[in-house]
Parts: C-alpha cells; structure tokens; sequence
C-alpha cells in the first residue's frame, strides 16, 4: 500500500467543505489512516513549502497555509499519490476537470482547497513532517476485499 498526504487547506475548511472532500477520497476507495484538524505554524509551514523557498510567491503560501485552521491526513491505497492527485484535480481550478475537487469547488491557483503529496518522496517527507508513528493506524476494512485485487 502506498500513502500520501492530504492537506484541506484553509479555503476549504473556511467554506465547509472538509466533509466532501473526505466523501470523495473514501468513494475512491482510499483508507484513512489518520487525520488532525491544525492551524500550521510558520515554523511547519516553511518545512513543508522550503522547496519554494527561492520562488516569489512563497511567503504567500506560508501566509496563506497559517491563517485559518487545515485538516491534515493519511490516505493509503494501491497507487495512492496518483488516485489522490486524479481525484483533486489540476493545480489550477480555472483549468481542472469538472468531477474533480478542485473542478467542481475552485475558481483560483491561489484557493485551491486542498494539498496533495506530488510523489513517493515528497510523500515520505511530509508525512513524516505532520506526523508522528504512533498517530496513523494500520488496519483493514471489510469492504477492502471490494476495492484491492
């Protein structure tokens, strides 16, 4: 099973629509092995963006990502980064799929509700960034059988 890193970024929590968002990935048969509402720091904002770093719009997205609450998750399936990354859609809403998240919900590259891990790696890193162990839990659902080969 691969995991990946799902962030509802503050637009999205702002205008309710954790919920959906979590509907649509559990749909896809994705498993939830951990979630926490979190208002990120700056400090774990400038971790989890230091790619940008030298880019110009970095310090909006660290001011953005730190001014309202986030929901942050762990979703495992069988090639996970790819199903999440389909399922939110492009980058840009104005050009993203109608059916995906960011198709059906955004209007702007500068709101568009929801952070998905980009590859393995990337994966790794910021799962390891937002939690520790002992916060994702491994178990099986009785669907499973259902979506996994």
């Amino acid at each position: 099973m691969e995991r990946t890193l799902v962030i509802v970024k503050p637009d999205g929590v702002q205008r309710g629509l954790v919920g959906e968002i979590i509907s649509r990935l559990e749909r896809r048969g994705l498993r939830l092995v951990g979630m926490k509402l979190m208002q990120i720091s700056k400090e774990l904002a400038s971790r989890h963006y230091g790619v940008h770093k030298e880019r110009p719009f970095y310090d909006s997205l660290v001011e953005y990502i730190t001014s309202s609450p986030t929901v942050v998750m762990v979703w495992e399936a069988n090639d996970a980064i790819d199903v999440v990354r389909t399922t939110m859609g492009v980058t840009n809403p104005s050009q993203a799929t109608p059916g995906t998240i960011r198709g059906d919900f955004g209007l702007e590259i500068g709101r568009n509700l929801i952070h998905g891990s980009d590859g393995p790696d990337t994966a790794a890193f910021e799962i390891d960034l937002f939690f520790d162990d002992d916060e994702l839990v491994q178990w099986e659902r009785d669907t499973d059988r259902w979506i996994f080969e």
